[in-house]
């Protein structure tokens, strides 16, 4: 049955108009997107077959033209349609985060770090300087490695402090492997890192691993003492 056939109360866009976004599931938020599906499947139905194909939003969000392509009833139109969603998403978290103190919305941020580094299939290093106001100044990937390590080089690090005049730091960087805990390697690196931006008077504020939908704040966690 097509969507136009369905109960105005359980078509997508009456319903976001009615009830707003939050309401609509992951699915019903995609099929918005695709707009149509194909034949003996609605859109919502394509959307589902997308997130059980790829895992989840996220999956979707990682799978590139040619993965997204290879399913039925999908093609490049519908990739760039979705690339661009997801791709407005993490720019309105950016201004968001920008505009006030970071440590005000902790879940904006992961929801960030999230679409930054939950599919990368290397581990990334991100680091974010904030000003003496906890608002932020840039974003930087400023190492990545193979699926097991990356070299963090702390030098480069308090170079980039300085050239922002940040006043503190967090740390991010995702792990491929789908488990969201530190190794012995996370923390050391955490700790050589914090007391080479004390020399400079930076304060780092967290360290965040990203795996997948999951995160793990070392402040949280104690770990930064």
């Amino acid at each position: 049955m097509a969507i136009t056939d369905w109960p105005a109360s359980e078509r997508p866009r009456e319903k976001l108009i009615e009830l707003g976004a939050n309401a609509l599931s992951d699915a019903e938020l995609l099929a918005i997107f695709l707009r149509v599906g194909v034949a003996g499947k609605s859109a919502v139905d394509l959307a589902r077959d997308l997130l059980v194909h790829f895992g989840s939003l996220n999956g979707v969000y990682a799978a590139t033209e040619k993965e997204v392509s290879a399913l039925h009833g999908m093609g490049s139109s519908k990739y760039v349609q979705m690339q661009a969603a997801f791709e407005m998403c993490r720019r309105a978290l950016t201004e968001h985060i920008q505009e006030k103190d970071i440590l005000s919305s902790p879940n904006q941020v992961r929801d960030y770090l999230r679409l930054k580094l939950a599919n990368a299939l290397h581990e990334v290093f991100l680091v974010i300087f904030l000003d003496a106001q906890n608002r932020l100044l840039a974003s930087d990937e400023m190492f990545s490695g193979t699926l097991t390590e990356t070299s963090v080089y702390p030098r480069e690090v308090v170079k980039k402090a300085l050239h922002y005049n940040a006043a503190s730091v967090m740390f991010a960087h995702n792990h491929p492997s789908g488990v969201a805990k530190q190794s012995q390697a996370d923390e050391a690196i955490t700790q050589t890192l914090k007391k080479a931006l004390a020399l400079i008077d930076v304060r780092v504020l967290d360290h965040f691993i990203v795996a997948g939908n999951d995160t793990l704040s070392f402040a949280e966690v104690g770990l930064l003492s």
